[in-house]
C-alpha cells in the first residue's frame, strides 16, 4: 500500500495547481473560479525513490455555502486517510479565521503537518512566510504551483515521514486484509459476523445498515486477518448526495487497501448488472478475488443446483473466470468456514513468484504449440519474459513490438500461464515491451 498525502485549505489557495505539479499531469482543473473543486480526487506521484498517493480536497470555510457540508466530509475522510498532509495558504494575504479553523482541524488529526504557502512568485513576497507561524506548525515551505519553486524542499520534508512507517508497514504486509463487497442487503455484514463467529457489526434487512468501512482485526490458526465491512454499493446513478454517497467512496478506498475481495451475491436474488460493476472494482485494482454466493439456504436446490450456478457465474463473470466461487449461509453458518483456506490460497497466489527460468520454459512452449500470426504488418516475437511484481503477479516479455500482438494472443498467453501455474483468484498482469 502507497503512503497517501492529502492537499488541504480554503478555497482558491491553489492546491489543485500543487496536487497537478505533485502528480506531473493536469488532472485537476485549475481556475481563479472560487471553491471549483468539490469532491476527492486522487493521483500517483513519485519523489527520491517513493512513490505514493495524492489526494486533492475542496476548499473548506467556515460560511455555509453550495455544497460546503459535503466538501467538509470529503476533507475529512482524506485527512483520516493521510499519511502526511499539506496544509495550503496564500502567502500574498492575511491569516483568515478558515485558516485557523482548518489548522484546529489538523491538529486534531495528529497527523504530520507540511505547511505550503502558494503564489510564493517572487522574493518580496516570500518574506511574508514569517507571519504563518502564527498557526503553530514547524514546517513552512514559500512555494509556487504555477512555476514550481519551492516544492522540492517541501517534499523532501513529506517523504521523510514516510521513512517512518517501514516498521510499521512491514507489520501490516502479514495481515491479510480481505473486503467484503457487493450491493446493499446481499448480507455483508452477517458474513462479517459469521467469518469471525462474533456479531460485531450491525447486520439488519433494511438497506443502507452499514454507511461505512468497519476493519476488524482478529486471529486464526496462527494467522491474522483483517476483515473490512464495507457499505453496499448501488448504480452510479441510483447513489444520492450526502451519507450514502460518502459511503460508496469509503467501500472504494476499502477495496484499494485489501488483499482480496469477497464479492457477495446474494442467491434469493439471483446476478443482477451491479454485481459485475462491483466485481469490475476489485478486478481493476489487481486485487485478488472469491465469489461468495449468500443466502444460499434460501433457495430450493437438488443435487445439480450448485453445478448450475456454478456455471451460470463462470459464464457471468467471465472477465474474472479465474475467481473461485463458495456457496454459504451467514444466517446459518452453513460453509462459512470453508472461505478461510480458499483466501489462504488466493493470498498465496497473489503473492507467487515464478522463477525466469521456468517462466520462459512456459513461455517458449506456448510459442510452440501455436505461433502467432502477423498483426499490424509485424510478426511478434518474444525474446525473454520475467515477472517484476506480485500483487497482482506481473510479467514483462521483452518483445521486437509491443504493438504487434493482437488480443486474442495476449489472451492465450495468460491461458497457458495459468495452466502451468496455480494462480486461482488473482489477476495477472503482462506488460509488453521492446527490447532494447
Amino acid at each position: 500500500m502507497y503512503p497517501k498525502v492529502a492537499i488541504v485549505g480554503r478555497p482558491n489557495v491553489g492546491k489543485s495547481q500543487i496536487f497537478n505539479r505533485m502528480v506531473g499531469a493536469r488532472q485537476s482543473i485549475v481556475d481563479d473560479f472560487y471553491g471549483l473543486t468539490r469532491d476527492r480526487l486522487y493521483g500517483d506521484a513519485e519523489w527520491r525513490g517513493f512513490n505514493f498517493k495524492v489526494i486533492d480536497t475542496g476548499g473548506i470555510e467556515i460560511k455555509d455555502t453550495t455544497f460546503q457540508k459535503e466538501i467538509k466530509a470529503q476533507v475529512e475522510i482524506a485527512i483520516e486517510e493521510a499519511d502526511v498532509i499539506i496544509f495550503v495558504l496564500d502567502i500574498r494575504g492575511q491569516i483568515t479565521d478558515d485558516d485557523y479553523m482548518i489548522a484546529s482541524m489538523l491538529k486534531k488529526s495528529k497527523k504530520p503537518v507540511v505547511v505550503a504557502l502558494n503564489k510564493a512568485d517572487n522574493q518580496d513576497i516570500a518574506q511574508n512566510m514569517y507571519d504563518f507561524y502564527s498557526l503553530g506548525f514547524g514546517s513552512l515551505y514559500a512555494v509556487s504551483g504555477i512555476h514550481s519553486q519551492g516544492l522540492g524542499d517541501m517534499l523532501d520534508e513529506v517523504v521523510s515521514y514516510f521513512k517512518d512507517k517501514t516498521d510499521e508497514e512491514s507489520k501490516e504486509d502479514n495481515k491479510i486484509k480481505i473486503a467484503i463487497i457487493g450491493r446493499p442487503n446481499v448480507g455483508k455484514s452477517s458474513l462479517t459476523n459469521a467469518l469471525i463467529h462474533e456479531n460485531r457489526v450491525i447486520s439488519s434487512p433494511i438497506e443502507g445498515t452499514t454507511t461505512d468501512s468497519i476493519d476488524t482485526e482478529f486471529e486464526r490458526d496462527g494467522k491474522t486477518y483483517t476483515i473490512i465491512d464495507t457499505a453496499g454499493m448501488r448504480k452510479r446513478g441510483k447513489i444520492f448526495q450526502g451519507v450514502e454517497k460518502y459511503s460508496v467512496l469509503r467501500a472504494l478506498e476499502s477495496i484499494e487497501r485489501a488483499n482480496i475481495c469477497l464479492v457477495v451475491i446474494d442467491a434469493s436474488k439471483g446476478i443482477i448488472e451491479n454485481d459485475l460493476h462491483i466485481a469490475g472494482f476489485a478486478k481493476d485494482a489487481g486485487k485478488g478475488i472469491i465469489i461468495v454466493v449468500n443466502k444460499w439456504d434460501m433457495i430450493e436446490k437438488d443435487e445439480h443446483t450448485m453445478d448450475e450456478w456454478r456455471a451460470f457465474l463462470k459464464e457471468e463473470f467471465k472477465f474474472i473466470s479465474y475467481a473461485p466461487i463458495v456457496f454459504v449461509s451467514s444466517l446459518t453458518r452453513q460453509r462459512v468456514d470453508t472461505i478461510y483456506p480458499i483466501v489462504d490460497k488466493v493470498y498465496e497466489n497473489i503473492n507467487k513468484r515464478i522463477s525466469t527460468s521456468l517462466m520462459n520454459d512456459c513461455i517458449t512452449d506456448a510459442v510452440l504449440l501455436n505461433e502467432p500470426k502477423e498483426y499490424k504488418g509485424v510478426k511478434l516475437r518474444i525474446y525473454y519474459t520475467a515477472q517484476v511484481s506480485v500483487n497482482p503477479p506481473t510479467f514483462v516479455f521483452f518483445v521486437n513490438d509491443p504493438e504487434a500482438i493482437h488480443f486474442s494472443y495476449e489472451r492465450y498467453l495468460e491461458n497457458r500461464i495459468r495452466e502451468s501455474f496455480d494462480f486461482t483468484g488473482t489477476p495477472i498482469k503482462l506488460i509488453l515491451r521492446k527490447r532494447s
